[in-house]
């Protein structure tokens, strides 16, 4: 008898009133979840202090002494993306790479009116990325971060719309915000908003749905597909973006048409050859549907889509160096803990992570269960053997005593 699959608690996971309720809504989760989630912007004003979040300075830090290199910057100016050669550089002595951001030619363009927009800040800047790993876990969803630093009285982009939700978070400065409802509906990702450049101009152009300025502490939410175009004012504003890439039922089918047609590999009429001089599908076509139709009701989705989930957030950060240290000097006392941000699950024998899968022995069952609640164990409790592996697998951690 095959044992139910369990997922594993994170340990970056809250309990009580989350992200979402303490740091952007207002509303707890249910609430969010019932009336908000997928519907309608919601505007939540005076959410709170994100001084700890994000400011100003880290902006400067990022730019001028981080050494980041392209992607991870980009500048925009009344509409159009500027090309990067026109503010990247070699990095000097000792550095092979010509792509990391030239501080001087950012410096020209942000004076002269362009918007600096620092991609996946849930990957650069600490305090960003732990929040964004928090509330991918709380929404079941991952998460990325933006921030765009616009100069006063510049736009960076048009009215466009997004094919991930996002929430708007106002650091300093400013900023009006023009919204209309949507002209597609819930795109997927797939589905830019270029696709529907005229309509979305023409929507644009009327009644829009909200017309507000944020002010810092301020956030504002977004489904996807909601038409969106927003204008700094008499200061520099400073805002980050914390893009939730929902997934949807069209993925779902993806996975469980994926599921099916493996299935239809082992069916030896399934790999037959059409007849000889066939002109099209007409005469196939419904054998074909009968056996597709009968290969879904069998298939299952779960192990594609729990590893395409897998493979689109990552884990907790991990220093090779107290790794090691902490491997070297592991006794039966060490404290350990789950790795946060790992959608760990068990599925019978086998742990399935981020970062890789185990194969477990029916003796290691017991403690890797006691691991559920993402809390603080001894290594002694665990089985020093187990700790040891998962130490050197990267699913566990060393901890606070």
């Amino acid at each position: 008898m095959s044992t139910p699959p369990i997922a594993l608690r994170d340990a970056g996971a809250t309990t009580g009133a989350g992200i979402l309720e303490t740091r952007l809504t207002g509303l707890d989760r249910e609430e969010f979840a019932r009336d908000v989630w997928g519907r309608v912007p919601l505007l939540h004003r005076a959410a709170g202090d994100f001084s700890d979040l994000f400011s100003a300075s880290a902006v400067d830090e990022l730019i001028s002494r981080r050494g980041l290199r392209t992607p991870f910057l980009r500048v925009a100016k009344d509409g159009a993306t500027l090309p990067e050669a026109s503010f990247t550089s070699p990095g000097g002595a000792g550095a092979t790479v010509g792509d990391q951001l030239d501080d001087t030619a950012l410096w020209r363009h942000f004076a002269d009116g362009a918007t600096l927009v620092l991609q996946a800040l849930h990957r650069t800047w600490q305090p960003v990325a732990d929040l964004s790993s928090r509330l991918g876990t709380e929404l079941g969803h991952p998460v990325q971060a933006n921030a765009y630093v616009t100069p006063p009285q510049n736009r960076g982009f048009d009215a466009h719309y997004d094919v991930h939700d996002v929430f708007v978070v106002q650091i300093a400065g400013s900023k009006r915000w023009t919204i209309h409802e949507p002209v597609h509906p819930d795109p997927l990702r797939d589905q830019p908003w270029t696709e529907h450049r005229t309509a979305v101009a023409e929507a644009a152009g009327g009644e829009p749905f909200l017309d507000t300025v944020l002010e810092p502490g301020d956030v504002l939410y977004l489904p996807r597909g909601w038409l969106h175009a927003a204008q700094a004012r008499g200061a520099v504003s400073v805002h980050l973006t914390l893009g939730v890439h929902t997934w949807t039922r069209h993925a779902l089918a993806e996975h469980l048409a994926e599921a099916a047609l493996a299935l239809l590999r082992d069916d030896p009429h399934m790999r037959a050859s059409l007849p000889l001089g066939t002109a099209g599908p007409d005469d196939e076509l419904e054998f074909v549907r009968e056996r597709l139709a009968a290969a879904l009701a069998r298939a299952d989705p779960a192990p594609l889509f729990h590893r395409a989930r897998r493979g689109r957030a990552r884990p907790a950060p991990l220093g090779p160096l107290a790794q090691l240290a902490a491997v070297d000097a592991l006794a039966p006392d060490s404290p350990v803990r789950l790795r946060a941000a790992l959608d760990a699950r068990l599925d019978g024998e086998r742990l399935s992570t981020r970062v890789g899968w185990l194969d477990l022995t029916e003796a290691d069952l017991p403690s890797v269960a006691r691991l559920l609640d993402g809390g603080v164990h001894t290594a002694g409790r665990l089985g020093l053997a187990l700790v040891e592996r998962l130490l050197r697998a990267g699913v566990l951690m060393p901890a606070e005593r």
